[in-house]
């Protein structure tokens, strides 16, 4: 079973930039992809990046590109997630999860081919 720990979060202001780290152990060479999602009080759960531990190729949603950045340490069994111009609209509780299955296109944003969730870290951002 694969687990999964997320921390970096924190509370910064609009503008500001934060990196999340995603620690798991575990890991086999099943787990393909390792995501990072997010949710919103009252809101589902919305696909952010995902990077394909292999190649390295990088995932992202419409709502990120150009502020966040995925990148990988596979002998660290680590994935992170560098957050920079953060916006107010970006606060939410942050997850990583690992998926067995390499979704091509947008497919990759499907939370149902993950699993082994983390207990997620908060990234709260004012304005």
């Amino acid at each position: 079973q694969v687990q999964l720990v997320e921390s970096g979060g924190g509370s910064v202001q609009s503008g500001g930039s934060l990196r999340l780290s995603c620690t798991a152990s575990g890991l086999t060479g099943d787990v393909v992809m390792i995501g990072w999602f997010r949710q919103a009080p009252g809101k589902e759960r919305e696909g952010v990046s995902c990077i394909v531990r292999g190649d390295g190729r990088a995932y992202y949603a419409d709502s990120v590109k150009g502020r966040f950045t995925i990148s990988r340490d596979n002998a660290k069994n680590a994935v992170y997630l560098q957050m920079n111009s953060l916006k107010p609209e970006d606060t939410a509780t942050y997850y990583c999860s690992g998926s067995f299955i390499r979704a091509y296109g947008y497919n990759w944003m499907n939370p149902q081919i993950y699993t082994d969730w983390g207990q997620g870290t908060q990234v709260t951002v004012s304005s």
